[in-house]
């Protein structure tokens, strides 16, 4: 299992605007070029979102459907990266203050990820997860204050 957290310098609202609109998780995603609302109303159970993942030259197209939404305690997501199988991304939000703590578990659940899945994937889990929540950080932090476009907030 590959946790780690982030402290985001805004209110936990504000980090919900951001996790409810589905066509920005291509800002904060590490691997995710662009993403965009598929089926139901994102982030509702059962809703889902398309995605594109480039891992080097190769690029997949998969998808994430949302299997809890507990505002704005929790949002756990199934992702179904096609032939790399299928992973479970729980996070956990936490009011901090002012702020707001996050909390990510991810694992692979089925697939080649579930069947290689060990401590060395788990290490490449949190180097992803260590760039992806500044991201996530930058741009919930840029929305905030207005001050920077995502995709500036998150390079």
């Amino acid at each position: 299992m590959a946790i780690r957290h982030q402290l985001i310098h805004s209110s936990p609202d504000q980090l919900w605007a951001v996790l409810r609109d589905g066509s920005r998780y291509g800002d904060w995603v590490v691997g995710t070029s662009s993403s965009r609302p598929a089926e139901g109303c994102w982030p509702e159970v059962g809703s889902s979102i398309r995605y594109t993942l480039r891992l080097g030259p190769k690029e997949f197209r998969g998808h994430t459907v949302v299997r809890l939404l507990d505002p704005p305690r929790a949002l756990e997501l199934e992702a179904d990266s096609g032939p790399l199988g299928t992973a479970r991304i729980a996070f956990d939000i936490r009011p901090w203050g002012d702020e707001t703590l996050v909390v990510v578990d991810e694992h692979p659940l089925r697939g080649v990820g579930g069947r290689l899945h060990n401590a060395a994937v788990d290490a490449l889990l949190q180097m992803r997860h260590r760039t992806m929540l500044k991201r996530l950080a930058g741009v919930v932090e840029a929305t905030a204050t207005g001050s920077v476009g995502a995709r500036e907030a998150s390079g």
